[in-house]
């Protein structure tokens, strides 16, 4: 069964895993330059004009595995000599041209970029054309059309320009880290920065002085992952790889869901805090709004905040699909709690790395969370949580009008209501990536199959309520 969507995720894996093979073996410093030789031995190019194009690359890509730039303090990063097979954005003449005698196109264009051959068919004067988008809806033909860049389509923030040589530039006052660009682009030319070194020497710190323990908190979704085993055998995995023990972020959900409800019914109207995306892309874009964000914790941020408090000598590493988590566990209010971030793509490439076939292994147990903490992960998920826990709080003097947003387009489109006071509702639950978090750029795989997986899981919780889950806790 196939591990990823596409096969630019498994180029991505495959760096990952030699990588963190060499740092196990304490011989990365050493054998960093060969990964590009290892992955392609032989002198034949296999994706891009010549070997020597496809190895720089690959250096490129294992210097983002290793951590990338330091100086950028974005966790998304481009690589430049990857970003060259995409048509230059912007609007051109197709052959519908008829060569028509209106020429309103002509006469719309105040920069005067719309020039005619012999034929009469229109030309674009790219130096003069400001991409106004004029000459296209003049059009009878529809003969002019306009070319957008993967990534750029995949930005609905507007992240994402052209540099001056054509490549994607990323604009870190408006990147919220979502990875909607990294899952999109084509020849991977924009990725994730990787942490896995970071983990690997934790894990290793910990077996050898026994001095902490590192916990491994994991996202909801992750049910929906790793199709080609069992969950319990996923959570064996990580066990097998050196981690104290495995905790639910769901339990966290748990913790957020009740107090939030709680939060929203004293305030009257709040936005959700649970995606770090979200959250981000209200502090850049709405900062008037950033006062009703919920002053609770994203739930894996509040499970390890309560683990770092109860448990002497912690080290915690989230596993989720999250790209934004790298960027909020390098946060002042999550920093403390949380030591690294990682995605499955990553925990794949840890599997793999030290030859672990999850398949093999007997089936462990995630436990406590209830059927509510785990629906976190779909679009809706809080939503319903919310409005349990307002129930089993007894609130019943507030009335929950919800309005869940699958997607940062939706969110903005809340957003705007709710900044023009017209939105009829008073909880807005963000969710950046389409699907929520099982659409997330670090996942394994994406679909609406993933949504059926994570209702099942959620249905197979020990604790019914979110008053049981977190009963533990007290």
């Amino acid at each position: 069964m196939r591990k990823f969507d596409t096969k630019v995720q498994h180029l991505k894996y495959k760096v990952l895993r030699e990588v963190a093979k060499q740092a196990w073996n304490d011989t990365l410093f050493e054998h960093a330059l060969d990964i590009p030789k290892m992955l392609i031995p032989g002198n034949q190019p296999t994706m891009r004009c010549c070997v020597y194009k496809e190895r720089a690359i690959l250096a490129e890509r294992v210097k983002i595995a290793m951590g990338g730039d330091k100086t950028n303090p974005n966790v998304i990063e481009v690589i430049d000599i990857a970003c060259d097979e995409c048509p230059v954005s912007g609007y051109d003449v197709t052959e519908l041209c008829r060569g028509c005698l209106a020429h309103r196109c002509e006469d719309v264009c105040k920069r005067g970029a719309i020039t005619f051959d012999s034929q009469q068919k229109a030309h674009i004067d790219k130096s003069k054309c400001v991409e106004c988008g004029q000459c296209a809806k003049v059009c009878p033909y529809s003969a002019i059309t306009n070319h957008k860049r993967p990534c750029e389509t995949a930005c609905k923030i507007k992240a994402i320009k052209m540099g001056e040589n054509q490549e994607a530039s990323i604009d870190n006052d408006k990147c919220i880290s979502c990875g909607a660009c990294v899952y999109q682009c084509p020849f991977g030319a924009i990725t994730d920065k990787s942490f896995i070194l970071n983990v690997i020497d934790m894990i290793k710190k910990s077996e050898n002085n026994q001095k902490y323990k590192v916990y491994a908190i994991v996202a909801p979704s992750i049910s929906s992952q790793f199709t080609y085993a069992k969950l319990g055998q996923v959570i064996s995995g990580i066990k097998e790889l050196g981690f104290f023990t495995v905790i639910e972020a769901a339990l966290g959900a748990d913790m957020v869901a009740y107090a939030e409800a709680a939060e929203l019914a004293e305030k009257g109207f709040l936005t959700s805090s649970c995606c770090p995306a979200f959250v981000d892309y209200i502090k850049k874009e709405f900062p008037e709004l950033a006062q009703y964000v919920s002053h609770n914790l994203s739930p894996v941020a509040t499970i390890a905040k309560y683990i770092k408090e109860t448990h002497d000598n912690a080290k915690i590493v989230f596993i989720g699909p999250c790209t934004a988590k790298k960027a909020e566990v390098q946060l002042d209010t999550v920093r403390p709690y949380i030591d690294s971030a990682m995605t499955f793509e990553e925990l794949q490439a840890l599997f793999d790395s030290k030859d672990i076939d999850i398949t093999t292994l007997p089936e462990d147990v995630l436990d406590n969370a209830s059927y509510y903490g785990r629906i976190f992960a779909r679009s809706g998920g809080l939503s319903d949580a919310v409005a349990q826990a307002l129930k089993e709080q007894n609130i019943t003097d507030f009335e929950l009008k919800a309005v869940p947003c699958d997607g940062i387009e939706a969110c903005k489109i809340a957003l705007l209501k709710a900044k023009k006071k017209v939105l009829d509702g008073n909880f807005i639950e963000g969710m950046a990536c389409i699907g929520g978090c099982i659409g997330g750029a670090g996942c394994l795989t994406h679909g609406e199959k993933n949504k059926a997986e994570v209702d099942k899981y959620g249905r197979e919780a020990l604790e019914k309520t979110i008053t049981d889950a977190i009963s533990v806790l007290k």
